[in-house]
């Protein structure tokens, strides 16, 4: 059975990384407060909404619960005002957004769970609800997603998946599963940046010796 209370703090968890990690990048832009709010929005919602749009969820999550706005709007507005306070954590936009990337995985999971869906299409929603708000983000900033290159992110949530599912298997208690997925995809995110690690690029080098 599934526990909807837990799985709630991690919506609303994973809701705040987000529009943290949002909110971080427009204002690297140097983006208007109005902007900040957007692209605050668009990263914590734009994954799941378009999950459920998928799943035929509708309407969408976040127009049923106001709990999901009003997350995103105080995660943005807090992150502008204390804006300087928390550049002096260098890692804190890196942290929120592999947060994020954990606990929306295990959420895509279980709402696909939910449906009775297969394990790959599990898998799969939860790496689109973890991964496609970032993509959003980035093509609105006018970026390559993040997801698309350097080190591996959407790989990160597809291994969490997995573990999930072997972890679900066993006589493990499924809250503490859904943490060690979610330790487990921060972890391999923290390890990625750390060392540079990331899927083979199968292109030829320029004259400059850049990839």
């Amino acid at each position: 059975m599934i526990n909807t209370g837990f799985l709630h703090v991690i919506d609303i968890l994973g809701t705040f990384s987000f529009a943290v990690s949002g909110a971080f990048f427009a204002m690297e832009k140097r983006l208007d407060p109005f902007g900040v709010l957007i692209l605050s929005f668009v990263t914590a919602i734009g994954g799941g909404t378009l999950r459920d749009m998928m799943i035929g969820n509708l309407p969408v999550g976040w127009l049923r619960d106001g709990t999901a706005t009003l997350v995103i709007f105080s995660a943005a507005i807090g992150t502008m005002l204390f804006d300087q306070w928390l550049k002096k954590f260098n890692r804190t936009l890196f942290l929120f957004d592999a947060m994020g990337l954990g606990l929306f995985t295990i959420i895509g999971i279980e709402k696909a769970i939910e449906l009775n869906f297969s394990v790959g299409v599990c898998i799969a929603l939860g790496t689109i609800t973890a991964s496609f708000g970032g993509v959003i983000r980035d093509v609105l900033l006018n970026n390559v997603p993040l997801v698309f290159r350097k080190e591996i992110y959407a790989l990160a949530s597809i291994i969490g998946g997995l573990c999930y599912f072997v972890l679900r298997s066993s006589s493990l208690d499924n809250d503490v599963a859904k943490i060690i997925c979610i330790l487990l995809i921060l972890l391999i995110r923290l390890l990625a940046v750390k060392y540079k690690l990331g899927l083979p690029a199968f292109y030829a080098k320029n004259n400059k010796g850049e990839s």
